[in-house]
Order: C-alpha cells, then sequence, then structure tokens
C-alpha cells in the first residue's frame, strides 16, 4: 500500500490502491490535453463563421466564454454536492462521457449556433477537475497538500505541451480533425477512470446531498464561514479573471500583434506547457516548504503579475517568450491556496469546497471573456485613443497586483490557517 493511501485510512478515508495520485494526474492530464487541441483552432473556427473579421471574432468567442462560465456557475455546485453524497469517481465519469459527447458535437457543427451549443454542454459537464481536486483532498494529510496539489496540477501544464501543438497541427490539416482527436481523447479518459480509478470518499465520510448548499449562492455561503477562507476566495477570483485573458485573447492576440500561425501559437502554448509543468511538478514542493504556504502564495501571484506585463508590453513575438518562464512561476500560488483552503473546512465538505471554488472561477469567466476581448477588440479599433494590442495583458497585470496586496494583508493578519 502506498503511503498516500496509508495516510487516507489513517484518518479514516476510503481505502485506495496504490498510485491513486497517479490515477488523478493521468485523469487530469487526459483533460487538459483533450482541451489543448482545441484552444489554438476554435477561435479560428469562429472567425470563419465571420468572413474572417478579427474584432466581431472576439465578441463572439467571449459571448462562447461566458455561456461556458454561466453553466459551470449553475452546475459545479451540485456536481461537487454530488461528490459529496455519492462519491468522486461517478462524477468524473458522468464529465468525461459527457465531454466526449460534446466534442462530437462541436466537430459536427454546421454553424454558431450548434458550436455555441456544444460549449454550453461541455460547462455543464466539465466537473471533473474541481471533484480530482477533492479526490486529492480525501487521500492526502493537510500538511502535504500543496506538494501534492502542485505534482497533479503538473499535469496542466503536461497536456498544454503536446495538446496545443498536436492541435495546431491537426488544425492545418482540417479545422474539425482537433475536436474530433479531442472527443478520442476524453473517452479514452472516461474508460481510464471506468476500469482503474478506485473511489476516494468513505461512506461514513459522505454528507447529505441539501439543494441548499447545491445552489450556486449556497455553495459560495461556506466560503463565507471563515474569515481567512473569504479572504482567500477574493484572491482566487481576481487572479481567475485575471488567468481568462489567456484564453480569450491569447490566440487572437498573437495572430494580429505577432502575424503568428497555427503552429506558431500551439508551439508557443507548448511553451506555457513546460514551463508550467516544470514548475509545478518539480519547483512547487520544496519552495512551499522552504518558504511556506503564505510566502509562497504571495510570491506566486508577484510573478503572475509581471509576466503578464512582460506579454503585454513585448513588442515582438521572441521577447513576448521571456515572460513564458516568469508566468510559470505563478502557479505556486494556486497550490498554495488550494492548500490553505482545505484547511478550513471539514472531510465531508471538500467537495463542496471545490465546487464553491468552481463557481468563483466561473463567475470569473462570466466576467473575464467579455471584459478582455472587448478590451482587445476597443484597443485594436480606430476609435482607441492609442492602439495597443496588449491592453488586455497590461489589464491581467494590474488584476494580479490588487491579488498581491489583498494576499499580504490576509497572510499578514490572519491566526486561523495553519
Amino acid at each position: 500500500m502506498s503511503n498516500d493511501a496509508g495516510e487516507a485510512m489513517a484518518q479514516g478515508a476510503a481505502p485506495v490502491r496504490r498510485g491513486a495520485v497517479a490515477f488523478i494526474f493521468v485523469t487530469i492530464l487526459l483533460d487538459m490535453l483533450a482541451l489543448g487541441v482545441i484552444m489554438p483552432i476554435l477561435p479560428k473556427l469562429i472567425e470563419s463563421f465571420v468572413d474572417n473579421d478579427t474584432a466581431h471574432a472576439a465578441r463572439i468567442f467571449g459571448l462562447f466564454g461566458t455561456a461556458w462560465a454561466l453553466m459551470q456557475f449553475v452546475f459545479s455546485p451540485v456536481l461537487g454536492a454530488l461528490s459529496d453524497r455519492f462519491g468522486r469517481r461517478p462524477v468524473v465519469l458522468l464529465s468525461n462521457f459527457g465531454l466526449a459527447a460534446d466534442y462530437v458535437l462541436m466537430a459536427l457543427a454546421p454553424s454558431l449556433v450548434w458550436l455555441f451549443i456544444g460549449r454550453v454542454i461541455s460547462g455543464i459537464t466539465s466537473a471533473s477537475i474541481s471533484t480530482a481536486f477533492a479526490y486529492i483532498a480525501d487521500i492526502t494529510p493537510p500538511e502535504r497538500r500543496a506538494a501534492i496539489f502542485g505534482r497533479i496540477g503538473a499535469a496542466f501544464g503536461a497536456g498544454f505541451i503536446l495538446g496545443p501543438a498536436l492541435g495546431g497541427l491537426l488544425g492545418d490539416i482540417d479545422p474539425r480533425l482537433p475536436f474530433w482527436a479531442s472527443a478520442a481523447l476524453s473517452l479514452a479518459n472516461a474508460l481510464y477512470g471506468l476500469f482503474v480509478l478506485p473511489e476516494s470518499l468513505a461512506p461514513d465520510k459522505r454528507a447529505p446531498f441539501r439543494w441548499k448548499s447545491a445552489n450556486p449562492v449556497g455553495a459560495l455561503h461556506l466560503l463565507r464561514s471563515d474569515a481567512a477562507l473569504a479572504a482567500l476566495s477574493v484572491v482566487n477570483f481576481i487572479s481567475q479573471v485575471a488567468h481568462v485573458v489567456l484564453p480569450s485573447t491569447f490566440v487572437l492576440y498573437a495572430t494580429y500583434r505577432y502575424g503568428w500561425d497555427s503552429k506558431t501559437v500551439g508551439l508557443t502554448l507548448a511553451m506555457v506547457g513546460i514551463c508550467a509543468m516544470v514548475v509545478q511538478g518539480l519547483a512547487i514542493g520544496p519552495i512551499v516548504r522552504f518558504l511556506g504556504e503564505r510566502n509562497a502564495l504571495v510570491m506566486g501571484l508577484c510573478c503572475g503579475a509581471l509576466g503578464f506585463a512582460v506579454l503585454g508590453a513585448a513588442p515582438t513575438g521572441p521577447l513576448s517568450w521571456l515572460g513564458i518562464p516568469v508566468l510559470s512561476l505563478w502557479g505556486i500560488s494556486g497550490a498554495a491556496m488550494q492548500s490553505l483552503m482545505t484547511r478550513l473546512v471539514a472531510p465531508d465538505q471538500q467537495g463542496q469546497l471545490q465546487g464553491a471554488a468552481a463557481s468563483v472561477q466561473s463567475v470569473s469567466q462570466l466576467v473575464g471573456p467579455f471584459l478582455f476581448t472587448l478590451t482587445f477588440s476597443y484597443f485594436i479599433g480606430t476609435s482607441a485613443p492609442l492602439h495597443l494590442p496588449g491592453a488586455p495583458f497590461l489589464l491581467a497585470a494590474v488584476l494580479m497586483v490588487v491579488c498581491v496586496m489583498i494576499a499580504m494583508r490576509t497572510v499578514a493578519t490572519t491566526k486561523t490557517v495553519p
């Protein structure tokens, strides 16, 4: 039996097979690989439906992102509460089978309306990531969670190493091919979980399903139950808003400002994935042990602010690449914040916490796509006071500075976070 499994049993959690963390790593890896495959091509596919009008496509892409986030906001708390009631495994499987069907629908979509419907379905079913983090909280003692969250976070980077590069290459062959590849990956993920992923939440640790806590407002109430948890949730929200600048505008920005094709965009996103994987897989554990979770949180947020500033100010593509390693250090803050937040709720509330955190993220994605795509559209338009394509990334840098200020105040004054 692995150490993780033994520690989980010592805390009363359900016994898990050896390598449960590795199972979750692969689950997230396949999810991110599927998402990464379509990232370089979806904005360009939308452009093809609007006569290659970049500004118009940016606005439509923002609408797509907002609809996806709205579905996340409504359904993430429901699925989180269901995972507290019935276990993590069935929720992960439901999500992955649903995503496979969604990618098939988008691959066949004959119009923007069908693409839009596909994104709505994706928003409803995309809950496996938050449930996976609840899974890790089930089987890992509090003092090890930051390192394990970082290790699991490396799956995000690994998925983005291959996903965007593969998506760019497949998109050059046929713009629909990346969607078929993503459908295959999601189906493989679902089958993987069906046969090898064990349950992590013991029956005696499960909580009754209550609509009062499963609706978005009730789920967010949990985040207000503790002053430190509330402050960390505000930091998480603003940070997630800033993060939306990457999926919502990066492809359009790089294509417009630097003249990159799909292959170059895909390889650049793969570079982002490599840096993120190195930081999250190798650096988070030692850095958190050396600095402590509080200082690691502040350091990571500072790196995020600096990285966005470089991306927004760089006049050439190669110079923008200098911001990628700096931005990747932002991942330290995410693992530290996840660990701090899981310490503040009971074992039978971990799914509710992750559902509430997913709701916070979805609210940020309701705001972010319109905020950044409209900012980009405005500053490349003829009515702007100055031509500033990098404005969305500079705005994200400002938001990260706000996060740093709140986080510094929180870690300096609160005594409730271990």
